[in-house]
């Protein structure tokens, strides 16, 4: 069965009375902040994963001393 449009609109009829529209607005936009900074959060970790792997590809290979290096 599931919620239906008529559930979902009795629901927020009775949020818009008991908290108002002014909070329900500030609530809304303070969860998209939310949401937005989960989001790109999220995209930040999968970048530093992606250059982390690349990383790896780089060090693999013989390593050499320079000439001018004591070792």
């Amino acid at each position: 069965m599931g919620i239906g449009i008529k559930e979902l609109l009795v629901v927020l009829v009775i949020a818009m009375v008991v908290f108002g529209t002014k909070k329900l607005g500030n609530v809304g936009a303070d969860l998209g902040k939310a949401i937005k900074g989960f989001r790109s959060a999220v995209k930040e970790g999968e970048d530093d994963k992606k250059t982390a792997e690349g990383d790896d590809e780089a060090l693999d290979g013989v390593v050499t001393a320079k000439k001018n290096e004591k070792v």
